[in-house]
């Protein structure tokens, strides 16, 4: 069967029924005869080529295709009335929130700033990972709400974006407890020659390392580079090495005793940025975590 052979009005009336499970009730919500709608819904079935009920007692009950159709519906209608409540300014059943972030960004820092709409069950999340210009993309063709990202962008004529700071943090020198605890590095003046893992040539603050090492005249022994730091947190807790990252990628590691905290500068800062287009319609739970 063809998509412009679907009769959508059918469909409708098909998902009033199913979620009511009763005729005489649909009839009514719907502003038509008993006799009218179970007409619909038999032409409905007979270009279907399938039954969608059968009844009991005085219910209607779905059949297995019945089920598959509603599940369907319910996308379609659903999506009809988030639609309607963004146009309307007004939040209408579920919102779907589509967040993008660079690989760079730490998992855990994406968490911890999606947590209050996890805790929503008006929201429905989307969460995609990707190199930035790739998300930037998808979030101009209106595919991403946001993108969340460690470095700013610029905004032109042709690409009108919204970059707001979300905030920073120190970097710190972490390394395994049962080697390091109690012990103190500063950076980098005593990193010269210790094996290290760091971020990837493409993190944003690996230049900053980088600079800070050659003005000091340092040369850490480099055992790992990690673009990924779902990836840097496993070395960090697995190697024995000494990581340089954001505290917030392995909070869990430094909250269990597993890994300790041997340093920390100011002068190597991460920060992070929500990435918009202008809007002419909210998305109120964004605006929130936005807000937080």
């Amino acid at each position: 069967m063809k998509l412009e052979l679907l009769n959508f009005h059918h469909l409708f009336y098909f998902w009033r029924v199913a979620r009511l499970g009763h005729l005489t009730r649909a009839a009514a919500e719907l502003h038509t005869s008993q006799s009218a709608l179970s007409a619909q819904i038999r032409q409905f079935e007979d270009r279907l080529g399938e039954p969608l009920f059968k009844r009991q007692g005085r219910r209607l009950q779905l059949t297995d295709t019945g089920q598959l159709v509603l599940s369907y519906a319910e996308d379609i209608f659903g999506l009809g009335q988030e639609m309607l409540g963004r146009l309307d300014g007004r939040s209408e059943g579920l919102t779907r929130l589509r967040v993008g972030s660079v690989a760079t960004l730490s998992r855990n820092y994406q968490e911890n700033w999606i947590r209050p709409a996890l805790a929503d069950p008006g929201v429905v999340l989307t969460l995609e990972s990707g190199v930035l210009e790739g998300l930037l993309t998808r979030l101009l063709q209106h595919q991403l709400d946001v993108v969340l990202a460690n470095e700013t962008v610029p905004s032109d004529a042709d690409r009108p974006l919204h970059c707001r700071f979300l905030g920073s943090q120190s970097i710190s020198l972490v390394g395994p407890a049962g080697i390091w605890k109690g012990r103190t590095l500063r950076i980098p003046e005593d990193l010269d020659g210790l094996d290290i893992a760091l971020p990837g040539p493409r993190h944003a603050l690996r230049a900053q390392f980088d600079a800070l090492c050659a003005s000091a005249d340092v040369r850490p022994r480099l055992r790992a580079e990690v673009d990924d730091m779902a990836m840097l947190r496993l070395i960090a807790r697995d190697s024995g090495w000494l990581t340089v990252l954001p505290e917030v990628v392995v909070q869990d590691e430094l909250r269990a005793g597993a890994l300790v905290t041997v340093g920390q500068s100011t002068q190597l800062q991460e920060h992070f940025y929500a990435i918009t287009t202008p809007r002419r319609h909210r998305i109120e739970a964004l605006e929130r975590l936005l807000s937080q």
